[in-house]
């Protein structure tokens, strides 16, 4: 004896109870024969609209969202870069200007400092061409201050040998002559003075040091007690400006 009409009398009884059991309308379970129903499992998911496939993960990104975030690093670094270009850009012109600032501060101190110099080397210029032309007048009065105190001496001198003798002497006048030294001797000091406050000096050597730069000489004679090549006489005052002569002093040396 076969088991396949029991194993077919036990499925009829099971789907006679089965269908006992199930609301009227609901459908009959089909179960091939010799197929078992699969049992449901815990991962398995059950219901309508349920999705086919497996569920996604929403904390998974894609390519293409790895793709933007690569694209987004790499147009910052090149705005970076854009930047830093720029800054050292500034920078440099920033130096640029820096460096033509000093150098023209520099050129215009040079240039106050050389313009300084040429306007004092002017002034004195200006001043010994004037003093030039002053001093054969100061030389002058020199020689009217000598001459007037020679004659006022020797006026003296002739009253006085009168007076010794007796002889009238008109009342010990001088003809003038007092007064004509007094005069010309303020004229000379006047115009020395105005020499002095222009910076300009008279210089009379007499026992120095023959120097060819200050002196000229304009004679040489053995003098008795006199050092070879010592100034004994003056005939002409010198004249300086600071460091620079205007005119030597015309001197006798001892030879």
């Amino acid at each position: 004896m076969t088991r396949e009409p029991h194993i077919a009398e036990a499925y009829r009884k099971a789907a006679a109870e089965a269908e006992k059991g199930a609301p009227h309308g609901a459908p009959k379970p089909s179960v091939p024969a010799g197929e078992p129903e699969a049992a449901a499992g815990p991962g398995t998911p059950t219901g309508p609209g349920t999705p086919a496939g497996p569920t996604a993960d929403p904390t998974t990104r894609t390519e293409h969202d790895l793709a933007g975030e690569a694209g987004a690093d790499v147009d910052h670094e090149r705005q970076l870069e854009h930047d830093l270009e720029e800054l050292t850009a500034k920078a440099e012109k920033a130096d640029e200007y820096l460096e033509l600032a000093q150098r023209t501060r520099a050129d215009f101190d040079n240039y106050r400092k050389r313009a300084a110099r040429e306007s004092a080397a002017a002034q004195e210029r200006g001043i010994a061409k004037l003093a030039k032309e002053l001093l054969p007048a100061v030389d002058n009065l020199d020689r009217a201050l000598a001459a007037a105190q020679s004659a006022a001496a020797q006026s003296a001198a002739t009253q006085s040998a009168a007076a010794s003798d007796g002889a009238d002497t008109g009342g010990g006048q001088d003809n003038g002559t007092a007064t004509l030294i007094s005069g010309i001797k303020l004229v000379h000091d006047d115009v020395i003075a105005a020499l002095s406050r222009a910076g300009i000096e008279g210089f009379s050597p007499k026992g120095e040091r023959f120097d060819p730069q200050l002196h000229e000489a304009i004679a040489q004679q053995p003098v008795d007690g006199a050092e070879s090549g010592t100034v004994v006489e003056v005939y002409q005052r010198g004249y300086r400006l600071g460091d620079v002569v205007i005119r030597p002093a015309r001197v006798v040396v001892a030879a």
